[in-house]
């Protein structure tokens, strides 16, 4: 992604800013649970699946490839205006050459279409709060998740989605999935994706903590998923695993937020290095030019490349 991580709050504070739910459950450490959580999910989307299994990126350069997406949505969250913006732009053009024919349907599929690019950013947002809510410090009060909720709006401004389609609420979360559930399949590719996320090999550079890493992860995030998708996807366990897993899992990161003092900076840099770099940036960034937030629209328009990228399946 060619991030400075120095540069990481030079202008404003972003997006969201201090106190923001968004800055509480993006650097916490139920962040890795609730990331892994959601790119298995979305393999469930065929279109999705498809263009992931074409690219091979999760095989070929599996650290990379995740590290790169976990750093895009923490750069979203806590990164300044200027960061966020042409990180989204890079993202972009990387997905504008993910296009091909989706093999279950014989439709052409595009990574940058609205329709996949809101089922990446539901699932990611709804996923690391559900790990917070589980393995975390709990619920959020209401009022700080319907500032969420609204957070995760603003967020999907620097996808492709468009705004009329993106949930405002945890009932409205709910009615998408239900809409999204008859889209929803299995396939060879996408159980062979899903699997090797959940259970990484340390091969094409994944490395011993990444492998390790996934499957100490997997234990929590096939927790959370609900039971048909467990066994469409060829991965469910019994129900009693799921109860084993909880306490272990809660324990472990109260002590990676005790012994770190912000969250995810103890694992990260095992498991994504980039990520690490973000995160430890965000802890020491002082106070920016202007200590303010900033909108999307006004910071594309500041630091944006005014490019036009060719977003939708033809």
């Amino acid at each position: 992604m060619g991030f400075d991580p120095t540069t990481l709050r030079r202008d404003d504070y972003g997006f969201f800013g201090p106190g923001s739910p968004s800055w509480k459950i993006w650097t916490s450490p139920t962040a890795l649970i609730g990331f892994q959580r959601a790119v298995v999910l979305e393999h469930f989307e065929p279109y999705l699946a498809a263009a992931v299994a074409d690219s091979q990126g999760i095989y070929s350069s599996p650290r990379a490839r995740l590290d790169n997406t976990l750093a895009y949505f923490l750069l979203v969250a806590v990164g300044d205006g200027r960061t966020a913006i042409r990180a989204s732009e890079h993202l972009m053009q990387v997905h504008a050459a993910m296009t091909g024919i989706e093999p279950i349907s014989g439709r052409r599929y595009a990574a940058n279409s609205p329709h996949t690019q809101l089922w990446i950013h539901v699932t990611g947002w709804h996923s690391v709060l559900k790990a917070y809510e589980i393995f975390g410090p709990g619920p959020l009060p209401p009022e700080q998740e319907d500032r969420y909720w609204a957070e995760c709006v603003i967020a999907a401004e620097l996808q492709t989605c468009k705004p009329e389609d993106v949930p405002r609420s945890r009932a409205q979360v709910r009615d998408y999935f239900e809409q999204m559930r008859p889209r929803l399949c299995s396939s060879e590719r996408a159980e062979a994706g899903m699997h090797h996320l959940l259970w990484t090999p340390p091969g094409n550079g994944a490395g011993v903590t990444l492998a390790v890493g996934s499957r100490l992860l997997s234990l929590a995030s096939v927790a959370t998923l609900p039971k048909w998708m467990r066994t469409l996807g060829r991965f469910d366990r019994p129900g009693l695993v799921d109860v084993a897993v909880e306490l272990p899992a809660k324990v472990a990161v109260w002590l990676s937020s005790r012994a770190d003092g912000y969250g995810l900076r103890a694992a990260a840099p095992y498991i994504a290095p980039m990520t690490g770099r973000i995160l430890e940036q965000h802890v020491r960034a002082g106070e920016p030019v202007t200590p303010a937030t900033i909108t999307p629209a006004r910071a594309r328009e500041l630091y944006g490349a005014r490019t036009t990228v060719v977003h939708d399946a033809g």
